[in-house]
């Protein structure tokens, strides 16, 4: 009896096994991870010299992970398991608190602080030394500024991250919006501001450069529904954002140029809301080389903003206070290459603005 027992674990292990390869087999391909957001890895090329050094079986067992099937529902299965059996506080660096999903990002990188501020200061150095320019600079904390060390969480030193960008832009006057932001302004399942939240923010910006913005707004609700990076991430179920956008006349007026297309694009994009990311639908997400024209301002003043992905929902609050917006993300585009479409020596102020999360990793920033 125990002989048949042991015969029939090891046929259907094996009948398992053979399962899963045939289902890798026969199952084509994917060329992305909706739930992650990013690019699986594809089969890699078999080699003589790949297979020598080693880098063939690396790439060949990322591959085999990615594509493996099921992946998604082991992926779920993975995290219920570290979560709730074993009692692991994050899944992967990922952690829900206060009803919020934040990744872990607490070791203060200063090198890499040090060189966002070397990159802007190249950038202030070939546009702006000896203009008329006002420059300023802000730093949008990220989630865990407000939900990491009250949860028992390791944080950032958040004040040696300003000591240091500080430190290297002497030339920039600094605007604290710290105290115009709270948990509930950002999104539960993603890292980025809610939009309709920052109208205070967007004010304080403004004011602290001399502009001035309305004070009426009407909040839209696109009405679909947004799980945001860290949802798919996350890899069990979360209920989803609302994903809404401010706007009013004047907004509605803008008129938005998009270098990489050579056409005007509009400030919210539904057809975007309703896609893959859909924060994208403010300025149309990840975008090198922006120009926001507001035909009815009230000056003819002019403004350039160097930042990363949270400034595509605010730029358009801002813009209301400026006859031209120039939106420039250097993290996409190399800052010498920005003087070839537009003349950026006749901004009148000009802000960087960038979250703690892109400081601390400034790899991207050319």
């Amino acid at each position: 009896m125990k002989k048949i027992k042991n015969i029939l674990t090891l046929a259907l292990s094996a009948l398992f096994l053979a399962g899963f390869l045939l289902a890798a087999l026969l199952t084509p391909d994917k060329t992305d991870s909706l739930s992650e957001r990013r690019k699986l890895a594809r089969r890699p090329a078999l080699r003589a010299s790949a297979v020598a050094d080693g880098t063939y079986m690396t790439a060949f067992e990322k591959y085999t992970l990615d594509q493996f099937p099921l992946r998604d529902g082991f992926r779920a299965v993975k995290a219920f398991f570290a979560l709730n059996i074993l009692g692991e506080r994050d899944n992967d660096g990922l952690y829900l608190a206060d009803g919020h999903l934040s990744r872990l990002d607490y070791a203060t990188n200063t090198e890499l602080v040090r060189h966002a501020a070397e990159r802007f200061s190249a950038v202030y150095e070939a546009f702006f030394a000896g203009t008329d320019a006002n420059v300023y600079y802000t730093v949008v904390p990220d989630k865990n500024y407000f939900l990491a060390g009250k949860n028992g969480y390791p944080v950032m030193d958040y004040a040696a991250l300003a000591d240091t960008l500080r430190g290297g832009m002497p030339y920039a006057e600094y605007i604290d919006i710290f105290g115009t932001l709270s948990l509930d302004k950002y999104y539960r399942t993603d890292a980025h501001w809610r939009q309709e939240e920052l109208g205070e923010t967007a004010a304080t910006i403004a004011a602290a450069m001399g502009a001035s913005l309305p004070a009426e707004y009407e909040s839209v609700d696109t009405l679909v529904p947004f799980r945001g990076v860290y949802a798919g991430q996350y890899a069990l179920p979360v209920e989803p954002d609302a994903l809404c956008y401010l706007t009013n006349d004047t907004i509605r007026a803008l008129r938005v140029y998009d270098y990489e297309t050579s056409a005007e694009i509009p400030v919210y994009d539904p057809a975007l809301a309703a896609g893959r990311d859909g924060y994208e639908m403010f300025l149309g997400g990840t975008k090198a080389l922006l120009t926001v024209e507001n035909p009815g301002a009230e000056t003819d003043r002019e403004l350039v903003i160097f930042r990363d992905s949270f400034g595509s929902s605010i730029a358009p609050l801002l813009a209301q206070g400026y006859a031209k917006v120039t939106v420039v993300d250097i993290r996409y585009m190399a800052s010498a290459l920005v003087g070839q479409f537009v003349d950026l020596t006749a901004a009148d102020d000009v802000l960087f603005l960038y979250s703690t999360s892109v400081l601390n990793h400034s790899e991207t920033i050319q």
